[in-house]
């Protein structure tokens, strides 16, 4: 038992990436969002422990469409994306626990193509849970964990030799504002040499009612982890948020084409962040913006990749196109 453990950990490489440039702390982004009006967070901040939990527990509420559905778009045109690709190495973009990626390495063994599987994550502690699952797993698979933030530019991602598959899913790419999207694909796009692909995941525009209740779920999840928010700023920079104060609302904004998650003020209120000295005066129904996430047609899709300087190959959506996997190239 030592000894094949031993094995499989002499499969896994963890290596950290370099900034590019330097990114906000959470004090500057209190600063420069909560400081400010409109009042707005960015919403990397959710993800602390309890916050990963309450997420993993919304991916599994019957109103959360996105992940099952993406996860079984993987699962029917994972052999097909592979099958074009043949890819040597698999970078994976904010890679979690690697779930739904587990569709594209069965692809893989399907096809004979022994890839080298690069996930990148802020958190080394998942990235090398990650990989022992996935060591397990698949006995032929090499893996070489990436450890920063993505955020913070990818000129220092390795070299790689042969060509690859960078894979970013789960919708994330609606979290940026277009320009920042934009920006972040342009980059990534500096990254790829012209035999590599991209694999990326977008939530489509649909019924309005579809779209709210995917984010004000019945059981409350969703509110608890936006609440949760309020928490990790207490913890972390000595502020006394009382989130029996402020209540969750989340709604599609038309006009922009995206959920918009507040919290709003209940009543009027004065909170201390004490690591900056500071006091915020809330009236009641006074909002803090804690995340977008933008919904695509497919023209503003195709779009969005074109002004990156990528051309779409490949579209994979539902019958009711409620999701898009899509397959680019650099041009």
């Amino acid at each position: 038992m030592a000894l094949t453990l031993e094995k499989e950990q002499q499969r896994i490489n963890c290596q950290k990436v370099s900034p590019t440039w330097g990114i906000p702390s959470l004090l500057d982004d209190v600063r420069d969002g909560l400081l400010q009006s409109p009042r707005k967070l960015p919403a990397k901040y959710f993800y602390d422990d309890h916050g990963s939990q309450l997420f993993d527990k919304i991916c599994d509420t019957q109103e959360y469409y996105p992940t099952r559905t993406e996860d079984a778009l993987l699962e029917t045109a994972a052999s097909d994306i592979i099958e074009l690709c043949k890819p040597k190495h698999v970078v994976e973009l904010g890679s979690g626990t690697s779930r739904k990626t587990r569709r594209l390495l069965t692809a893989c063994e399907k096809h004979d193509c022994q890839v080298k599987y690069w996930p990148f994550d802020v958190c080394e502690e998942i990235v090398r849970e990650a990989s022992e699952n996935l060591v397990d797993e698949y006995q032929w698979l090499d893996i070489n964990g990436l450890v920063g933030d993505y955020n913070a530019g990818l000129e220092h991602l390795p070299h790689l030799e042969g060509n690859s598959l960078y894979v970013f899913l789960g919708g994330t790419i609606g979290n940026f504002e277009h320009e920042a999207g934009v920006s972040f694909l342009s980059d990534l796009r500096k990254t790829m040499s012209s035999d590599d692909m991209l694999l990326m995941g977008a939530d489509r525009v649909k019924d309005e009612d579809v779209l709210n209740a995917a984010y004000n779920d019945k059981e409350g999840v969703t509110a608890a982890f936006n609440l949760n928010l309020l928490n990790v700023l207490n913890r972390e920079i000595e502020a006394d948020f009382d989130s029996e104060k402020f209540k969750h609302h989340a709604f599609f904004n038309q006009d922009e084409s995206q959920i918009e998650m507040h919290l709003i003020a209940t009543e009027p209120q004065t909170v201390k962040l004490s690591a900056l000295e500071e006091e915020i005066n809330f009236e009641k129904g006074d909002s803090i913006l804690t995340e977008i996430s933008r919904k695509f047609t497919f023209s503003t899709l195709r779009s969005m990749l074109e002004e990156a300087g990528f051309r779409l190959d490949e579209h994979f959506s539902p019958d009711n196109n409620y999701f898009s996997l899509v397959l680019a190239s650099p041009v």
